[in-house]
């Protein structure tokens, strides 16, 4: 079994992270997709979108995120820093 660990850099995990917020319906204007986008602010994004986008999230890197730091993530940016850390993100 290999780790993922340093495999993913910024770049694709923020065109990741692009990606699926351009498929989520709910999002107002996919021109606000940026890596400084906060969910709510800039992209209308109720609390029960973000933990959508969560979800996807995990799903999309096969990782788990603790509800603790769930609550934690706001933005694109908070949301690359965080998997960028996740040694078994892939």
């Amino acid at each position: 079994m290999y780790s993922a660990g340093g495999s993913l850099n910024k770049e694709e995990v923020e065109g990741r992270i692009f990606s699926l917020l351009q498929g989520f319906d709910k999002v107002n204007d996919t021109a606000n997709i940026k890596s400084t986008a906060h969910f709510a602010n800039d992209l209308g994004l109720d609390s029960l979108d973000t933990v959508e986008v969560v979800m996807a999230i995990e799903e999309e890197f096969s990782i788990e995120i603790p509800d603790k730091d769930a609550d934690s993530i706001h933005s694109i940016e908070q949301a690359v820093t965080y998997i960028l850390n996740q040694p078994d993100a892939s």
